[in-house]
C-alpha cells in the first residue's frame, strides 16, 4: 500500500464517508417547524398531488441527481459489490456538489439475494428498481455497471422516464475524449474525418467512444477486445455494430490495428501497449491510455515510441481525460432547462464546449483542468 492509499484510506476512516445531508432551512423552533413539516407541509403536498410537475419547484426533484451503481465494474477493480462501490458514488456525489453544484445522492443496489448476476433478470430488477425510485430526482446517473448489461439497463430506463438519463463511464468518457481529440488534432496538424482511430477496449466506456468519434466525423475505428479486433461474427450485439465501424476489414490483434494508426484510445487494462506498438502507428500519434490507476501505456513509455500527445486518465500527468469535465456540467444543463433526454446533439456540443475553452493548444495542454472553474457553466450552457 503506497503513501497515497493509505492517506485515503484514513481520510475516509475519519470522515465515515464523504456524503452529508443538512436541511436547507432552519429548524430552530416551534414556528420553523410548522412550517418545514406539519400541519404545513400538508398544503405543499396537496398542491404537488395535483400539479405532479410543480415537484421541480417546491421539492429536491428540481436539483438532485441519483447516482446509481451495482458495484459490477468499480474503476479498475472490477466486480466488487455494492458495498465496494458506494466510496466511489460518494465521491461522485462531491464532484457533483463542488464542480456543477448539482445536488447527488449515492445509491448501490444489491439484487444477489433475489435474481442471478448476469441474468436477463438482474437486468429487469435494476431497471424496475430506478424506475420505482425515479419520482424523487431530476436526473440519473448510472455509474460502475458492466458492460453489455449497461447498455440495455440505461436505454430502458430512458425510455421509461422522463428526465435525464446518462451512463457516466459510457458518455461523460466519451465526451471527454472528443473533446481532447479535437485539441490533439489541432496540435498535430491532421484532420478528425481523415484520422484512422483504434480503441483497445469493448466495453462502456469504448462503445460509446466509439458512436460519438463517429458522429464527430471518424471515418474509419477499429475497436478490440480481449480477444483481438471485433468482427461481425462476435456474439455481442454491440460488438457486432463496432464491427462495422472497421470500414478496413482490419483483422488480427493490436499490432495489426496500430499499422498507420493516428490515435489509439486505451479504456481497457493495465500495460497492454508497448512503446515497439506505438512505432507502428503514423508520425504525430496521439495516445490516450486511460485505464486507472495503471495505464495502457505510461507516457514516457509512449512517447519513445514516437506518440506527439499523450492523454491519460491519471491527475499525476499532464492532459487528464477524465469524465468529471463532463458530467457536472451536463446533469447542471439538464436541470436547469428542464432537459427531460440527453441527446447525441447535445454531447457534440459539450466536447466542443470543453475542447473550446483551451484556445492554443499544446502538447502538454489539450483539456482544461479539473478545476477550471469554466467548465461546468460552459457544459451547462450548450445542454437545452
Amino acid at each position: 500500500m503506497n503513501t497515497n492509499e493509505k492517506k485515503a484510506i484514513a481520510l475516509h476512516k475519519k470522515l465515515g464517508g464523504k456524503i452529508r445531508i443538512e436541511s436547507a432551512t432552519p429548524i430552530r423552533n416551534r414556528e420553523d417547524l410548522a412550517l418545514v413539516y406539519t400541519p404545513g407541509v400538508a398544503a405543499v403536498s396537496s398542491l404537488v398531488a395535483k400539479n405532479p410537475k410543480s415537484a421541480r419547484e417546491y421539492t429536491m426533484k428540481g436539483r438532485t441527481v441519483a447516482v446509481i451503481s451495482d458495484g459490477s465494474s468499480v474503476l479498475g477493480l472490477g466486480n466488487i459489490g455494492p458495498l465496494g462501490a458506494l466510496p466511489v458514488m460518494e465521491g461522485k456525489c462531491g464532484l457533483f456538489k463542488v464542480f456543477g453544484g448539482v445536488d447527488a445522492v449515492p445509491i448501490v443496489l444489491d439484487l444477489s439475494t433475489t435474481v442471478e448476476a448476469g441474468t436477463q433478470a438482474e437486468i429487469d430488477a435494476i431497471v424496475e428498481t430506478v424506475i420505482r425510485i425515479a419520482p424523487a430526482f431530476g436526473g440519473i446517473n448510472f455509474e460502475d455497471i458492466a458492460a453489455p448489461k449497461c447498455f440495455d439497463i440505461e436505454r430502458r430506463v430512458i425510455e421509461a422516464l422522463d428526465i435525464p438519463v446518462m451512463h457516466d463511464d459510457q458518455h461523460g468518457t466519451a465526451i471527454v475524449v472528443l473533446a481532447g481529440i479535437l485539441n490533439a488534432l489541432k496540435v498535430v496538424g491532421k484532420k478528425l474525418t481523415t484520422s484512422d482511430v483504434v480503441i483497445l477496449g469493448a466495453g462502456a466506456a469504448g462503445t460509446a467512444s466509439a458512436k460519438l468519434l463517429h458522429i464527430a466525423g471518424v471515418r474509419n475505428i477499429v475497436v478490440l477486445d480481449s480477444k483481438g479486433i471485433v468482427t461481425s461474427s462476435r456474439p455481442e450485439a454491440h460488438k457486432r455494430e463496432l464491427a462495422k465501424l472497421n470500414v478496413k476489414k482490419i483483422r488480427g490483434g493490436l499490432r495489426d490495428a496500430l499499422k498507420g494508426a493516428d490515435i489509439l484510445l486505451g479504456v481497457s487494462g493495465p500495460n497492454l501497449v508497448r512503446k515497439s506498438d506505438i512505432k507502428l502507428m503514423n508520425k504525430k500519434a496521439i495516445v490516450f491510455a486511460m485505464a486507472n490507476p495503471t495505464p495502457e501505456i505510461m507516457p514516457d513509455e509512449a512517447k519513445r515510441g514516437g506518440a506527439m500527445i499523450v492523454g491519460t486518465g491519471r491527475s499525476d500527468f499532464p492532459n487528464q481525460i477524465n469524465n468529471s469535465l463532463a458530467f457536472p456540467g451536463i446533469f447542471r444543463g439538464a436541470l436547469d432547462n428542464k432537459v427531460t433526454k440527453i441527446t447525441m446533439e447535445m454531447k457534440l456540443r459539450a466536447a466542443k464546449a470543453i475542447a473550446g475553452l483551451i484556445k492554443h493548444p499544446r502538447a502538454g495542454k489539450i483539456v482544461p483542468d479539473m478545476f477550471d472553474k469554466r467548465v461546468a457553466p460552459a457544459v451547462a450552457k450548450v445542454i437545452r
